[in-house]
């Protein structure tokens, strides 16, 4: 597992795809660490990318107030199918249905719908791919995924939500985490190679 930083309160890691955020990743960071480590954020097991664990309870109870607040912001690298415009924020209403474990964009509150926001610019087009940063404001499950597939822009290798190519994981990376503590906002960032 690699670590981007670690001391006595957290750990920051570069989640491999194919471990899950919050079984799999805790088990690897306590063998190679010690001691106990606490999941604050999840990241689906086919994604990679940036992630925080809290090292005691004391700091996993500060962090997950500081998500809840809003103040972790968490932001993305994806490859989307497509020319997106330059830039946007997307708002949608989403509903998980967990026989299908899939989400679906709705367009009416009811029972399980939670709203959904983001915003995105596009970095770079090459052939018919667009390489987008993207900022979420809300942490719904496959938000990213669903956001850009519902509106004909799937992301490269997400044959869950309608990507027809090669490509064997969606190709999403969590490139960026930022979070206040002790007075100073801390900022832990890596790219994978697909958007270097």
């Amino acid at each position: 597992m690699e670590i981007l930083h670690q001391n006595k309160d957290f750990a920051v890691i570069i989640k491999p795809v194919g471990l899950d955020a919050e079984k799999e990743c805790p088990e690897a960071l306590k063998a190679q660490l010690g001691g106990e480590i606490y999941p604050l954020h999840r990241l689906d097991k086919n994604v990679g990318g940036v992630m925080v664990y809290a090292r005691n309870k004391q700091t996993a109870a500060a962090l997950s107030r500081c998500i809840q607040e809003g103040g972790m912001v968490k932001e993305y690298v994806a490859i989307v199918h497509g020319t997106p415009e330059k830039e946007g924020t997307l708002e949608d209403l989403l509903y998980k249905d967990p026989r299908k474990n899939k989400v679906f964009v709705v367009n009416r509150k009811r029972n399980g719908v939670k709203e959904a926001r983001l915003s995105y610019q596009v970095l770079k087009t090459e052939k018919e791919n667009s390489l987008v940063q993207v900022r979420l404001f809300t942490g719904r499950t496959h938000q990213i995924r669903v956001q850009f597939a519902s509106r004909g822009f799937p992301l490269l290798g997400d044959h869950k939500y309608g990507a027809r190519d090669d490509e064997k994981a969606p190709q999403l990376f969590s490139f960026r985490i930022s979070f206040p503590w002790k007075g100073e906002t801390l900022v832990f960032s890596a790219l994978p190679n697909w958007a270097k």
